[in-house]
């Protein structure tokens, strides 16, 4: 009969695949969510959406991962080469026994300060009550123009004159062109929004532009922008960005949503008398008055845009006229369609 020979102090034995399991236990228990700064290298995304990269400095590199759940809410694209900052959890690819970051975020190098300088002027503002609620101002139910601040070329300014060439076709709208983004644009949406309050030509204000990353909507997180729409005494309504982005502009306006249907807060009393007019002329001919629209010409410089009149005569001439300054650019919003000239008399009676 064969004994079994035991050693006094015989040690356990584990596999490759439980040492690995153990550490990585420990790395995810032991170690916070980090904030880790590099250069990107090595970068590419697999065909499942899941992008893979190295992050290096001088003297060191590791292996990152970022999947596609998180990789879908990236505002830019990783390339090789590029500064960042990476949010991201250590872990261990237990496989190759290889420790790694899997990254929940990635940021531009420099964000970091952008956004303690955010937070800095959001609670300075904060503190002196410009965010309250009662700050806010009602938008006048029935206003007789619609002021617009905001790039004259891009795709913000075609979305709101979409709207509301479909909702209020008969309300005048005026255009006060700036820069939206890039250095001094915050400079000159703060004097849009002045050469608005200077004029008195519309009963309310739009500050819209599309969305974009942090770098792109900054102009409308400056403070002179802020301070432009405090002492505003036109009610200002903010579309800037995605309803998730928060900007101080966003939060001092007395309302906000996205530029497309931003448009329709304040044209919401002239639709309903537009639908009103519309049912007082049933079955009369409709009379189309003279239309009016602007034509901008535009240059290599940034400064030249040159608005011009055009008034379109009964008998279909058109008539030019340069007299609004180049500070402004006046659009009436297209009308919507209307029936064809009736050549028979009105009915007796009958209101035109």
């Amino acid at each position: 009969m064969h004994s079994t020979l035991t050693l006094p102090f015989a040690v356990p034995v584990v596999t490759v695949r439980e040492l690995n399991a153990r550490v990585r236990t420990l790395l995810e228990n032991q170690l916070e969510t980090v904030w880790v700064a590099g250069e990107l290298s090595n970068v590419k995304k697999a065909p499942s959406g899941h992008w893979y990269f190295c992050l290096k400095d001088a003297e060191a590199q590791v292996d990152c991962c970022m999947f596609r759940g998180r990789a879908q809410f990236l505002d830019f694209r990783p390339e090789n080469g590029q500064q960042v900052e990476v949010r991201a959890r250590v872990t261990l690819y237990e496989a190759r026994g290889q420790y790694q970051l899997v990254v929940d975020e990635i940021r531009r190098a420099g964000l970091g300060a952008l956004y303690e300088a955010f937070e800095k002027l959001k609670a300075r503002l904060d503190a002196e009550g410009l965010f309250a609620p009662e700050r806010k101002r009602r938008l006048p139910a029935f206003p007789r123009a619609i002021g617009v601040v905001t790039s004259p070329v891009g795709a913000a300014v075609r979305d709101v004159l979409t709207t509301l060439a479909r909702r209020a076709p008969m309300l005048p709208v005026v255009v006060y062109p700036t820069q939206v983004q890039g250095e001094g644009a915050g400079a000159q949406v703060a004097r849009a929004i002045a050469t608005a309050n200077a004029r008195r030509e519309c009963d309310v204000l739009i500050v819209c532009r599309g969305g974009g990353s942090l770098e792109d909507l900054w102009a409308f997180n400056e403070e002179v922008v802020a301070r432009a729409i405090v002492g505003s005494a036109i009610p200002v309504v903010s579309g800037v960005g995605h309803e998730t982005d928060f900007e101080p502009s966003k939060a001092l306006r007395s309302a906000w949503t996205t530029p497309r249907d931003v448009s329709s807060r304040p044209s919401s009393g002239s639709r309903a008398i537009a639908s009103a007019s519309r049912n007082a002329r049933a079955g009369c001919a409709a009379r189309a008055p003279p239309r009016r629209s602007c034509a901008v010409s535009r240059s290599s410089g940034s400064r030249a845009r040159s608005p011009t009149w055009i008034r379109r005569t009964s008998s279909g001439a058109a008539t030019a006229s340069s007299a609004i300054p180049t500070a402004m650019c006046a659009v009436r919003a297209p009308a919507s369609k209307r029936a064809p000239r009736s050549t028979s008399p009105s009915p007796r009676g009958a209101p035109l």
